[in-house]
């Protein structure tokens, strides 16, 4: 039995609580295209920034980043070693690459300059694995952590000299914090229950997103398991959202079934924007939720 604290059961709960209304009447074919930072993508639903995927498929994260090549869709890769990511870009796949709060700023400019130099289109930090359940800085497979400062995030922004992003956003105090810090964007997530009792992403967002004044995107990760669930939070202003979990099962399958279900999963979108009249992702609506 699953336990009833568990965030990502309210998140769950919270995406089924959102319902909508259609609008038929002057609806046209939507448009599923997303540009970002320069770049133009065929979907807003992106990878999610996972990692170790070898245990899930033989190369797990090379086929991983192939699936959204495929699907033009943005990568997202979690920690790993350099060579991994070098052959994950050679892929193709536009990729961001989120880097963990090192206790060693060293290893974090380190992590950031190969990042760029190999080709990622952005990079960014995971900072809610700053701290431990015990309340002391985590350690992450041996890999000692340790909270930032936002002078200290403003200084990784400056090193990058490439979009930047701050994952791990689910309050509006980090959220003003990383516009002070001139982030490029950032994503609202719990990192999968990394914390019990956790808000849902959507419960904040358009607190978040009132907070940045619109002036950086705004994605969401966590619980995403279909096109629904991603109009949901692009109708309450994310730019893009990042499923990880729910395609885990299809890389067992190879590079191609990921891809193929992040098309079904735009397809799904797709229909969902047709069927409540927006033409474009710029055109989302939030009236058209409605929560119970």
């Amino acid at each position: 039995m699953e336990c009833k604290n568990n965030s990502d059961i309210f998140t769950r709960e919270y995406f089924d609580s959102l319902l909508l209304e259609t609008r038929y009447l002057d609806s046209v074919i939507p448009d599923t295209k997303m540009k970002l930072f320069g770049h133009e993508f065929s979907t807003p639903i992106m990878t999610a920034a996972l990692s170790h995927l070898d245990n899930t498929a033989k190369n797990g994260m090379t086929v991983y980043a192939e699936g959204a090549a495929k699907s033009n869709a943005v990568h997202w890769v979690g920690m790993g070693e350099d060579k991994e990511l070098e052959d994950i870009i050679k892929t193709g796949a536009k990729t961001i690459k989120i880097i963990k709060p090192h206790q060693d700023n060293k290893e974090v400019f380190r992590k950031i300059e190969h990042a760029v130099k190999h080709g990622c289109f952005a990079v960014g930090m995971d900072i809610d694995h700053s701290f431990s359940a015990d309340g002391n800085y985590d350690n992450v497979l041996g890999l000692p952590m340790k909270s930032k400062t936002t002078e200290e995030l403003k200084s990784f922004v400056e090193a990058a000299g490439i979009p930047f992003i701050v994952k791990g956003v689910l309050s509006v105090q980090d959220a003003q914090k990383c516009l002070k810090a001139k982030v490029s964007g950032i994503v609202i997530s719990h990192h999968h229950n990394i914390m019990q009792y956790s808000v849902p992403p959507l419960m904040v967002i358009e607190d978040i997103i009132k907070a940045v004044q619109n002036k950086i995107p705004v994605f969401v990760d966590c619980g995403i398991e279909s096109g629904m669930d991603a109009y949901k939070c692009l109708a309450l202003g994310a730019t893009a959202v990042s499923v990880g979990r729910h395609l885990m099962p299809f890389l067992k399958k190879g590079s191609g079934a990921v891809s193929e279900r992040i098309n079904q999963m735009t397809d799904e979108l797709k229909g969902v924007m047709a069927r409540t009249g927006i033409p474009s992702l710029d055109k989302m609506d939030k009236s058209v939720i409605h929560k119970i």
